[in-house]
Formats: C-alpha cells, structure tokens, sequence
C-alpha cells in the first residue's frame, strides 16, 4: 500500500466518482480505476460496487476511510508545516537580549527584519546576558544579543556586532549640562547612580574612578531606568548610548566621558545548532540597525 493508492481511495470517497476524483488528482479515469483494484487486491477488501449509474461504497471502505482520514490529515498537517517552515522559520525567531540591547536596537532591528518578513513570529526574551547565553545555548532561544559574554560560555560562539563609548547623563539643570565633556574627576561629590554589583558593565565604570570619590547611593540592574532617575535630578552616571537615544528624554543631556569606557555588543549562537536562514537574516537586520542609530 502506498501513498497514492491512499490517496486516490480517499478521493474517490469523498467524490463517490472515479471520474471527478481523476480530475481532481489531475490524472485519468482509468488510471484511477486501476489504482484502485490494485489497493483492493493488497488489502483482500471489496471496496465499492456499482448500484445502477453510481459508485457505493462498502462497509468496509467507510471503516478503512475512518483510518485512512486520521493518516492523511497528519500527512496534510507535515506538508502544510514544511511550507510554514520554509516562509517563517521554525516556530518563528525567538531572540534572547540584554535589557540595553532590547531597548536600544531591537525596535529597530525588527520594523528592518519586517521589510522583508513581515509576518514571521519574533519572539525577544529579555534578561542580563549570562541569562541570554545560556538560554541560547540551551536551544531555548535562536540565538542572543548580548553586552558581554560571560568566561567560560563555552557552549555558545560569538561575534562582536558593535562597539560604542559610554557617556555620562546629567539632568539639563546640573552643573555640568554645559561642559564640553565629563572627566571622573568632574563626578567628586555627585550622587551617582550605578548598575547592579554583579554587572560587567558596573565593574567597568568602577574602574574609571580611582580614588572614588563618588556617592553611590542608588543603584539599579537597568540602564533605562537609570536614564529616568537622571531626568528626575535623582544623580548623574554612565550609560550605554543606545539606551540614553532609544528612550529621547528631553531631561537629559549626554556628554563624552573621560577616561574612555567601551560597550560592546555581541551577537551569540548555540555550539551545536545550526543556524537558522531567517536567524542569518535578523542578523543582518541588527548590523543595519547598529549602523542606522
């Protein structure tokens, strides 16, 4: 038994016409007579007879139609999602982001994916980025987009999208609003707001301040809401610049900050998955979207 006789079964069932199932399986009258005898003669079953001008079926082909439906339904289902597939990627994109990427670049990244596929599922998983690693690596996500990669990621590859310097937000009112650029020496006294201890970005900024001679009396995982505290006069700090352009706060001013501070941007994929043409594709759309903003 294959799949044609199965299916040439099912049309003349369905039609109770050899004639019309032909046409509709776009082939002859007699070749569907004759695929039929031969399923007839593998099975052992009499499967239709000839009242007068009309096909009947028999008991026996209703009870092998009731089989034969739950068969090519799945059979209907695999096609229908070979051609979902092939269009919109399996199940979709799922994208795993770092919360100042998923601010600052995905916005953009998707209305540029979109162009192109404007109806494929985007899925952005948001959480620090030894989070987005390992749900990449897991296979939970399709690939990730990350400020840092953490040591010993060893299940996941990565590739360096973007580099940007950081810099430092004041409120329009503070004291230094109007200075050409920022030094560390410039933050002595000020209330600065920082980024969660365990941050890779924090320990950075840190670093810039020797001696420190900041007050560090707020402190936050997330670069937005940093960027809100600021344009509330709450302190000053330093920031990512997509985070500070993506939110447009008419409280802010941002200045070049000295010493140089560097963010990166690292796009980061599953050891032994292969990659997805579509995740190729979004990929390309976030390059595009590094260089737009």
């Amino acid at each position: 038994m294959h799949f044609k006789q199965i299916e040439a079964f099912r049309a003349v069932m369905l039609t109770r016409s050899m004639t019309v199932a032909a046409a509709q399986l776009h082939t002859s009258q007699p070749n569907i007579s004759r695929v039929i005898a031969q399923l007839q003669a593998e099975t052992g079953l009499r499967l239709f007879k000839r009242v007068g001008l009309q096909l009947v079926p028999t008991p026996e082909a209703e009870a092998l139609l009731r089989e034969v439906d739950r068969a090519y339904v799945g059979l209907q289902t695999i096609k229908e999602a070979a051609a979902t597939i092939k269009v919109m990627g399996a199940a979709g994109l799922r994208i795993a982001a770092s919360p100042a990427l998923a601010i600052g670049l995905m916005p953009q990244a998707i209305e540029l994916f979109r162009q192109k596929h404007p109806h494929v599922p985007v899925s952005i998983y948001t959480s620090d980025s030894a989070t987005a690693c390992k749900w990449t690596a897991a296979g939970y996500c399709d690939m990730g987009l990350v400020s840092f990669v953490p040591d010993g990621a060893a299940d996941v590859t990565s590739r360096v999208l973007h580099r940007q310097r950081a810099v430092c937000i004041v409120d329009v009112n503070h004291r230094l609003a109007k200075k050409r650029r920022v030094r560390a020496a410039d933050l002595e006294g000020e209330s600065f707001i920082s980024m969660a201890q365990s941050d890779n970005t924090r320990q950075k900024i840190d670093q810039a301040f020797s001696p420190d001679k900041r007050r560090l009396e707020l402190e936050t995982p997330h670069a937005a809401t940093i960027c809100m505290m600021v344009a509330r006069g709450l302190g000053v700090s330093i920031v990512n610049p997509l985070v500070y352009q993506a939110l447009a706060l008419p409280g802010i001013v941002a200045l070049p900050f000295e010493p140089a501070i560097e963010f990166s941007s690292f796009s980061v994929h599953a050891q032994q998955r292969l990659e997805q043409e579509l995740a190729g594709e979004f990929l390309a759309a976030v390059s595009r979207a590094f260089r737009e903003v």
